[in-house]
């Protein structure tokens, strides 16, 4: 195929759980959906006050619809900055449409909605590009969570024809892809991916995040602790499931660690123990996220691993210890690397949007049937 001639560009922004910022690329996608591969990638961190303010909107406040408007405006401008970006490091492919996600603030499939943060009509204006929007609401309408919807890009880019393979997304919410050769992919969310570790690891050392899982790896995971965060109802519900913020939040964890401190030799304050929480909070991924893909996967000899989570070491020397006989790998290895994978995914799906294809799968999100996602905001 000549990759110039039978492909276009579309660009794909994606802002997670973990409010770290904006991750981009450009994307060369086949005619016929196929995908072709990154040309260019591009990663600007939200500022600390748009950051803080994003968070703050998890939850109701004073004057939110004035602050969320200011802040949907921030986050276009931050998205805007990173087409920019991209377009001078692929200065020779025209752009045929942004799928951009928006950032997620509250995500309620229970009650038929979500919200995600995002002006897109100015985002359409400050980079003259049709931009692909509210690629989840098409989904809940038609009854299902709106979320995950990598399954199927992760079954064009990671699922093998002859044998089953599970991706994992780690963002801030950790969510799983089962992709069995011959039949649609299956996903849903495990649990909570980096939103609580890096909670617990901002408010006792000041760092963002546990770099490569060192602070996790310096204590003791605490199974009487792990037993009591894996009593939470949602890791007992039956797929299709989706969370967020709405559930594992610092109030979540501040009950946990409560009922921790209730138990014989439940200290959570001393310096080790402070490590010890950080280790079982490591595990609490690790352990949610196996369980699925034992649970759903059984036959899977290959676990791909992708967003911010892949970067933790310690996470996946947990995953490779309570997976054995599956070979856990990066999702470098495959092709792509993990920070790149959800904005890649949302190229596809804006690609499928302007090329009017179902960006959903009913046997992932539940949905009543195959739906086209979007709304499209001409430049």
């Amino acid at each position: 195929m000549d990759k110039a001639g039978d492909t276009q560009a579309f660009v794909g922004l994606m802002s997670g759980t973990s409010l770290d910022g904006v991750d981009g690329v450009v994307a060369d996608i086949a005619t016929d959906g196929t995908w072709q591969g990154v040309r260019a990638h591009a990663h600007e961190p939200f500022d600390a006050a748009l950051r803080e303010e994003l968070l703050a909107l998890n939850r109701s406040g004073p004057d939110e619809i004035h602050r969320a408007a200011l802040a949907a405006q921030g986050v276009s401008r931050a998205y805007a900055r990173v087409v920019a970006r991209l377009r001078q490091a692929a200065p020779d492919r025209p752009i045929r449409a942004l799928g951009a996600h928006g950032q997620t603030v509250r995500h309620r499939p229970e009650l038929g909605y979500t919200a995600q943060l995002l002006a897109p009509a100015l985002l359409a204006e400050l980079t003259a590009v049709d931009v692909v929007a509210d690629l989840r609401s098409r989904d809940l309408a038609a009854g299902g969570q709106g979320a995950p919807l990598v399954p199927v890009f992760h079954q064009a880019v990671f699922g093998r024809p002859d044998r089953a393979v599970a991706a994992l997304n780690i963002g801030g919410i950790a969510n799983v892809s089962v992709l069995n050769p011959g039949q649609p992919p299956r996903g849903f969310d495990c649990g909570p991916g980096n939103v609580l570790m890096d909670l617990w690891c901002q408010r006792h050392t000041g760092q963002p995040y546990d770099k490569d899982g060192q602070w996790a790896a310096n204590g003791r995971i605490r199974e009487d602790w792990l037993t009591l965060a894996l009593a939470d109802p949602y890791f007992a519900l039956p797929p299709p499931k989706s969370t967020g913020r709405d559930l594992f939040h610092a109030q979540w964890l501040e009950g946990w660690l409560q009922r921790c401190q209730a138990l014989q030799g439940g200290d959570t304050t001393s310096p080790t123990a402070l490590a010890d929480v950080q280790a079982t909070l490591c595990e609490l991924t690790a352990r949610s996220s196996a369980d699925a893909v034992r649970g759903q996967s059984p036959q899977a000899t290959e676990l791909i691993v992708c967003g911010g989570g892949a970067f933790n070491s310690q996470l996946l020397r947990r995953l490779q210890a309570l997976l054995p006989g599956v070979a856990v790998a990066s999702s470098t290895t495959r092709g792509l690397p993990p920070e790149q994978v959800e904005a890649a995914a949302f190229a596809w799906l804006a690609w499928a949007s302007v090329n009017r294809r179902p960006g959903n799968d009913p046997a992932v999100t539940g949905a009543a049937g195959p739906r086209i996602l979007g709304a499209i905001y001409p430049a």
